[in-house]
């Protein structure tokens, strides 16, 4: 009789789990929304799981790019270890968490990492050590949560432990059962919390683990498993399942997190946290004062921080006495009773919207200003797709025009704009490749004219804007203006290095002098907040006094992550 060969997980392996996971995710996404209904029911717990894991899979998609990239890589074996891209995955998707699902997935995933990555030159994993990695999973994510309830993602987690622990064999059968165990705790999950048998759902959170271990057995084994049916909201039995009142859970709540059900907190606050394990214990403490669903996770210096609370300002002031808080979201549940699956009235679509990403606070006011929705994407943190689709859907309108005002972000953009097209949306990408392109198609948008016609004008003004950025050099390297050292000012224009220096409003002024000499009329400068403060008057006294007839508007941007951004039209 043949062999069985035996399965395993290894670096590869992880990168394909993560491929996978963000497809099945994807599908399921729009189901999952549908169900959640707790602990607060705004229709968004696939989207953060999406989110999440995109993140997560980005990430392990840099590891193997560096890899590749590096000189002598097809001499050694096929790719990062197990342990990098482990590692790489879990902190992908604790600096991209969104809401409490996704949280709670980083959390997930960091345990896993902490028992597979131990042993660093270590090249697969077996059925054994995948076992002790899914019950530190399990134990990791309810120790992150405050007030830990069943009938949740914690539920279904603690249940695919459970079931791994009873497999015997590789890879490939402790995951099968890890994923029947959760699909079978899933089903549970209304016997267990009152609010989802009431809504006649099972747990969105639940659902999207049970979609992410799929997606695992697939990984080991290179056998799909069968997508799981996501029950629509139905009228429940009687006998589902009791008040809220009276199915607490062990912390008095329901849910991930225990909340009130008399209507909750206001806000959502999210951020990311540098601050040492002592620090982050006071934290825990202050802010389960404050509010509910406290979800606290991460470790070795970096943290992901989500708690709902009515005062978000010393929620965030918790965290600067804490370490050092970024990349802050906070969100209003805005009208109706969010926190209990009560209706929210109906909001008619837009005809037209823009949706435009933008590097800096300052210019995300002055987009919001002129009418448009906006993505910040903060230096070095690119948005991911779904980031972008999620803000065509915010944006509720049945006409979109998308400015990703970045080169690199055109696939991305695309990638939105292509989905949001599949849920009925009509939508026109605009290939700008620098917020002062930007500013100038915003500026000619007419949302009376036809669709088509606005695309052509705004298409038209962007194009027509030569646009350029000063940067400071962070490394020595080879520019198309000569090499440059660390520290040295850059002037790009039209995103080539055109002019190397020592000082910022010295290489602004020839930056801007090369860009009018082949004419303009308005010039447009976007400085940040890095950037000197004579640095406007400098080049507005030259345009003034050294071109005819060429007007100058200077907008503050904030952190831009670009000193000085400058477009000619």
């Amino acid at each position: 009789m043949a062999q069985v060969p035996q399965t395993f997980l290894d670096g590869l392996a992880v990168r394909t789990w993560c491929g996978l996971a963000l497809r099945a995710l994807g599908r399921a996404r729009e189901e999952i929304d549908a169900i959640n209904v707790y602990p607060v029911a705004d229709g968004d717990t696939g989207t953060n799981l999406y989110l999440t894991l995109e993140s997560a899979a980005t990430a392990v998609e840099a590891v193997f790019a560096g890899y590749e990239s590096r000189p002598g890589c097809e001499t050694r074996p096929a790719g990062p270890t197990l342990a990098d891209a482990l590692r790489a995955m879990a902190h992908g998707a604790l600096i991209g968490a969104r809401g409490n699902s996704g949280t709670i997935l980083a959390q997930l995933l960091r345990g896993m990492a902490q028992v597979l990555a131990a042993d660093a030159a270590a090249p697969r994993c077996d059925g054994p050590a995948l076992r002790l990695a899914l019950r530190r999973a399990a134990d990791s994510a309810r120790q992150a949560v405050a007030h830990p309830v069943e009938g949740t993602v914690l539920t279904v987690a603690s249940a695919a432990a459970d079931a791994a622990e009873r497999a015997d064999g590789d890879c490939g059968t402790v995951a099968r059962a890890a994923h029947e165990g959760a699909r079978a705790a899933l089903a549970r999950t209304p016997a267990q919390l009152g609010v989802l048998a009431r809504a006649g759902v099972v747990d969105a959170g639940g659902s999207g683990l049970v979609a992410v271990l799929g997606a695992l057995v697939e990984a080991c084994t290179g056998e799909a498993v069968a997508a799981e049916a996501v029950p629509d909201r139905t009228a429940p039995t009687p006998k589902a399942a009791s008040d809220l009142e009276s199915d607490p859970g062990p912390d008095g709540g329901g849910g991930a997190c225990a909340v009130a059900e008399d209507g909750g907190p206001a806000y959502e606050v999210i951020y990311l946290l540098e601050a040492d394990d002592t620090a982050v214990a006071r934290l825990r403490t202050r802010l389960d004062a404050l509010g509910d669903s406290l979800v606290v996770v991460g470790g070795d210096g970096l943290w992901n921080v989500h708690v709902h609370v009515d005062d978000a300002g010393a929620a965030v002031e918790a965290g600067v006495e804490a370490g050092r808080p970024y990349r802050i979201r906070i969100t209003h549940f805005g009208l109706g009773d969010v926190h209990t699956g009560g209706p929210r009235p109906p909001r008619e679509r837009a005809q037209r919207a823009v949706v435009a990403v933008v590097p800096g606070q300052g210019l995300a006011e002055l987009y919001t200003e002129a009418g448009a929705t906006t993505v910040l994407a903060r230096p070095g943190e690119p948005p991911a797709s779904g980031e972008l689709l999620a803000a065509v859907r915010r944006a509720h309108a049945r006409e979109v025009v998308l400015l990703p005002n970045d080169a690199d972000l055109r696939d991305t953009a695309a990638a939105a704009a292509e989905q949001a097209r599949t849920e009925g949306v009509r939508v026109a990408l605009i290939p700008t490749r620098s917020a002062v392109q930007g500013i100038a198609a915003l500026a000619v948008s007419e949302p009376g004219r036809r669709f088509d016609e606005d695309v052509v004008q705004m298409t038209s003004a962007a194009g027509a804007t030569r646009y350029a950025e000063v940067v400071v050099a962070e490394h020595r390297s080879w520019t198309t203006a000569g090499i440059c050292q660390a520290g040295d000012v850059l002037g790009l224009i039209d995103g080539d290095v055109a002019v190397i220096g020592s000082d910022v409003t010295a290489t602004a002024e020839t930056v801007l002098d090369r860009m009018l000499q082949a004419g303009g009329e308005l010039v447009t400068l976007v400085v940040g907040d890095d950037a000197p403060e004579t640095v406007t008057t400098r080049l507005e006294t030259r345009v003034r006094e050294s071109y005819l007839a060429v007007d100058t508007v200077a907008y503050r941007g904030g952190h831009q992550g670009a000193l000085l951004l400058i477009g000619v039209e």
